[in-house]
């Protein structure tokens, strides 16, 4: 039996203290792509995150994972589940891509295995993600999922200079197991 965080092209494993370069490139990349603007961080703080998060002990419902290429065991991404409100039955959730492994299907299934954990073992109803509406390439994925535009908040969110439009795009257990099956990765 192949392990349950495993698909046929990445692995999720928890974030380990050697892990924080590719997290400052990935900051990096969201800074160059307009989606995410902060002061400079010194590597050293990028170390000592990346240490704090290898020893941090999870609640069980919110959580970052490494998204690790399976053929080469490379960090190309983070993914987690974050706002959860088990009582409610939602998460929100989040993935980030480092740019030069976009477009290879890592975000696809390393989302694929998160739902599956959330919506399986965890039992949540519905997951929520919040996307930018400049973000093309994250709405699409997000569509091809099987995740619903549920609204769009105009004016939300200001990166870069300006404001943009955030749009709400949501799905449900019972449409992620149509989706999916078991074996899907």
């Amino acid at each position: 039996m192949t392990s349950f965080w495993r698909g046929t092209r990445t692995r999720l494993r928890g974030i380990e203290p050697e892990d924080w370069a590719a997290f400052m490139c990935f900051s990096e990349d969201e800074e160059r792509m307009g989606d995410l603007l902060n002061p400079p961080r010194s590597a050293e703080s990028f170390r000592a995150w990346a240490r704090e998060q290898a020893t941090a002990t999870s609640d069980g419902d919110c959580f970052r994972l490494a998204i690790e290429a399976v053929d080469t065991g490379e960090v190309v991404g983070t993914v987690g589940s974050h706002h959860a409100d088990p009582r409610m039955g939602w998460f929100e959730y989040g993935v980030t891509i480092g740019a030069e492994h976009r477009r290879k299907g890592h975000a696809a299934e390393a989302v694929v295995l998160l739902l599956r954990f959330m919506f399986a073992e965890r039992r949540f109803h519905k997951c929520v993600a919040r996307i930018f509406a400049h973000n093309e390439a994250s709405l699409e994925l997000q569509r091809r999922l099987g995740f619903t535009e549920e609204g769009r908040l105009r004016d939300h969110v200001f990166l870069t200079g300006r404001h943009h439009d955030l749009v709400m795009m949501g799905m449900l257990a019972d449409e992620f197991t149509q989706l999916h099956s078991t074996g899907d990765h």
